[in-house]
């Protein structure tokens, strides 16, 4: 049972790069105290999860050649849609500052079909887990690239104003040609430390400078990239000459090129063949791939002989030596993924897991089924998550200066409607409560910056007033519910 923001969804999303705490120090307890900050429920999920995480961390203790032979248990997920399945493995993945990447399945086709290749998954892997690593280094880097971008601009501020040229005509022919004139001698360092000294109050802010900044721009080749073509792409690359990198003029106030330089700057500062092999490293030791809508591959072997089904099982099978462990070429290097933690979730109200084949389900040893949500849980994950979705609303309404205050029977209204509704239509879990949200609170969101500073009551009153109609047309509550 998770809090009401779905995957993909923008309070999901996460800049932080380093974990939370050390790995030593998530125990089991401690990573399901964690997530309980997040997520409703769920303790068989949140409990199993948290084991696997730990596993990770009591096989790095382990002695070299029994380390080698240890091997991620993975996990499948058996749930409805909205229930936690993958905020549960998201919020997992950043507890451990883990490189995580969440694919479907049924985006994936078997090798000879148009599609994107299964291999795909772990070249996404290998790309987070670069970028992570690549924005840790640019934060360690920060001090000593801003330094270096400093005395940049500091030079481009100093530069000597060019001479005057002389008129035509106005020396004589006959006179000796004069020296070039010797270049203008450095600024003091006085001057440069008060200018410096100046550019950090920020009493430089509004002067316009004009730096060079390298361009790099995309070749014919990263165009191809992401389109299922993988392996070709790759191929080219390594067969393409790296072009030379252009400078650009640009003209930006100083505290915007100050950011410009210092990213430059840090960029310079990385060791891209070292990131690239700890990037690998990372990916093959903690790296966790989320494979959502297993379901949809999972079809009855020889059940239709034909069609779509071909594809399905051919899913399966292709999926079948990543999960079991397999190198894949990635731009960063090879990556093994014989320990990398793989996710599978899906609803499964059609197909079942014994419809895999069986060497798929083997390779997923522990199975979690988790529990539809009640009215008791939607009122929790209303009110008790952090990130709630009563509190997102109260703090937008907020920068409106209008207070919101929902009131205790609210919010067991909106929970009891969307258990009714849920249970009449298509059950799509915590996601029902964004659409009565959003319905409930439409003409104030609407209004409020007509409102001024005003306390805005919302009572199950209010509530009923604003969906009643709609609950009592069965045909509209169908659209718009």
């Amino acid at each position: 049972m998770s809090s009401p923001n779905p995957p993909g969804h923008p309070a999901n999303a996460s800049t932080a790069l380093a974990p939370v705490k050390r790995m030593q120090d998530l125990t089991p307890r401690a990573i399901v105290e964690e997530l309980d900050r997040y997520i409703v429920g769920q303790k068989a999920a949140k409990r199993a999860v948290a084991v696997a995480l730990r596993n990770r961390w009591r096989r790095q203790q382990v002695p070299p050649p029994m380390r080698d032979e240890i091997a991620p248990k993975n996990i499948m997920l058996i749930g409805p849609t909205g229930v936690g399945k993958t905020e549960i493995a998201r919020r997992l993945a950043r507890l451990a500052g883990a490189p995580f990447v969440k694919v479907e399945a049924s985006k994936f086709t078997e090798v000879g079909y148009v599609g994107r290749d299964v291999d795909s998954m772990v070249r996404d892997l290998a790309e987070t887990a670069f970028s992570m690593l690549r924005d840790e280094e640019r934060e360690r880097l920060r001090p000593r690239a801003r330094e270096n971008a400093e005395e940049r601009l500091l030079d481009v501020l100093l530069q000597p104003t060019p001479r005057a040229r002389p008129v035509a005509g106005a020396v004589s022919s006959t006179m000796p040609a004069s020296p070039a004139p010797s270049p203008e001698p450095p600024a003091d360092n006085a001057t440069r430390e008060s200018l410096r000294k100046l550019m950090r109050e920020g009493k430089l802010d509004d002067k316009m400078v004009e730096i060079d900044t390298s361009d790099s721009p995309a070749s014919f080749v990263d165009v191809f990239s992401g389109t299922g073509m993988e392996e070709m792409v790759l191929n080219l690359r390594d067969m393409m000459p790296q072009g030379a990198r252009k400078t650009k003029r640009r003209r930006l106030p100083l505290p915007e090129a100050l950011e410009v330089l210092t990213e430059e700057e840090a960029n310079k500062l990385i060791d891209v063949e070292r990131l690239q092999k700890d990037a690998i490293r990372r990916a093959e030791q903690s790296g966790i791939i989320f494979i959502d809508e297993i379901d949809k591959v999972a079809g009855r072997e020889g059940g239709g002989g034909g069609g779509p089904d071909v594809s399905r099982e051919g899913v399966q099978r292709d999926l079948l030596p990543i999960v079991e462990g397999s190198t894949v070429s990635t731009k960063y290097g090879p990556l093994k993924t014989d320990h990398v933690l793989f996710i599978a979730a899906g609803a499964f109200h059609v197909s079942k897991p014994k419809d895999m084949i069986p060497e798929l389900q083997g390779r997923f040893p522990i199975r979690v089924e988790l529990e539809s949500l009640t009215d008791d849980d939607f009122v929790r994950i209303l009110t008790e998550p952090e990130n709630a979705l009563t509190k997102q609303y109260v703090a937008l309404l907020a920068t409106e200066k209008v207070t919101l205050e929902i009131h205790d029977d609210a919010v067991a209204e909106i929970a009891r409607i969307a258990t009714s509704v849920n249970s009449r239509m298509e059950n799509i879990g915590a996601r029902r409560l964004h659409t009565i949200m959003e319905r409930v609170l439409d003409d104030l969101a609407f209004e409020a910056p007509s409102l001024g500073q005003t306390t805005i009551p919302i009572t199950a009153a209010y509530v009923r007033e604003r969906l009643d109609g709609i609950l009592k047309d069965e045909d509209l509550s169908q659209y718009i519910l």
